[in-house]
């Protein structure tokens, strides 16, 4: 089937009250009509996520801020600007319409513009903005092919857009504009120093241990099967020496422990890489039945922020 084929028939499905599955350039989202509440639902049951974990909404022109927010301060508008489309969502007070649903019963909502033309295309043609999850069961690794998606959810959805491998591969960086300063309540696909050289300094939120304010703030999230450690030690091979352990690092490897296996996120040194790879190096690693998995902390600096960040919630102490 061809990409415009392909498109249409996954916008007539969400005109049904369906998901669907589609690329953007951050990691794969599981689609509804953000106005159809009843659909929305069924997100949240396939994906087995809480109702208290709000939804970001994507639309597919600045303009269609108008259907979602009554107003866009006016650091939104610039960072809007500067990064649309792209890997940054705002969160801002949203009209009455969007459903509760959508946003947990918060005043506020989250939305950005993808960049991948796939995404967009299927916005345009569905005719609605579009709620896009990442397409996995809740707390679980992101997808970042459709095979992943296939793997994760199988036939629970109604369709899979298959766009290819995702550019990015870690989640969009999240600033709230709700409040009287901007603040960044997740680092993701832009990092906080390119926003910060445009609006100035940014608050950063504290973890949050229950209600989030946007998606992916919960301490454990991006999680695999197998157990990640992440501030370990050369002690640790002495006390683990019968097991089977693998290893997640940013360029090549210094130590002479034997692992069972090494994932090697840029040989380069390169941020962009290493995000872009990293959901996948350490689904690899999980799918070969481990006892553990040591990952290597690297500097916390552009992307490597948000590189950071899903480590830590993936072993669960972010």
């Amino acid at each position: 089937m061809k990409n415009a084929e392909a498109v249409h028939e996954a916008a007539e499905i969400l005109r049904k009250g369906e998901i669907v599955a589609f690329p953007t350039e951050t990691v794969y989202g599981l689609g509804a009509n953000a106005f159809n509440p009843i659909a929305v639902a069924r997100i949240f049951e396939v994906k087995r996520r809480p109702h208290f974990d709000p939804l970001i909404v994507h639309v597919a022109s600045q303009g269609d801020l108008d259907k979602l927010v009554n107003e866009i301060p006016s650091d939104a508008k610039k960072v809007v600007e500067q990064f649309w489309p792209g890997p940054l969502t705002i969160v801002l007070l949203k009209k009455e319409d969007v459903p509760e649903i959508v946003t947990s019963g918060l005043s506020t909502v989250a939305v950005r513009m993808p960049r991948h033309p796939m995404a967009l295309s299927l916005i345009k043609e569905a005719g609605f903005p579009i709620v896009g999850p990442s397409a996995n069961p809740f707390g679980y690794l992101s997808p970042t092919t459709a095979e992943h998606v296939r793997d994760q959810l199988g036939n629970q959805i109604d369709f899979i857009l298959d766009g290819g491998p995702c550019e990015v591969g870690v989640e969009s960086t999240i600033i709230s504009f709700s409040g009287t300063k901007p603040k960044l309540l997740r680092p993701g696909g832009v990092p906080l120093e390119e926003i910060e050289s445009i609006i100035g300094q940014v608050e950063i939120h504290p973890r949050v241990e229950d209600k989030p304010l946007a998606p992916g703030m919960l301490p454990r999230h991006y999680a695999p099967r197998t157990p990640i450690l992440l501030d370990w030690e050369d002690k640790n091979f002495d006390f683990n020496r019968d097991k089977k352990i693998g290893l997640l690092v940013f360029q090549e490897p210094r130590w002479s422990f034997k692992f069972h296996h090494i994932e090697v996120l840029s040989k380069k040194g390169d941020f962009r890489e290493a995000a872009a790879n990293l959901f996948a190096a350490i689904r690899r690693l999980d799918e070969l039945n481990l006892d553990l998995i040591l990952a290597e902390t690297i500097p916390e600096v552009g992307l490597g922020r948000a590189i950071m960040d899903r480590l830590r919630r993936a072993s669960g102490i972010a």
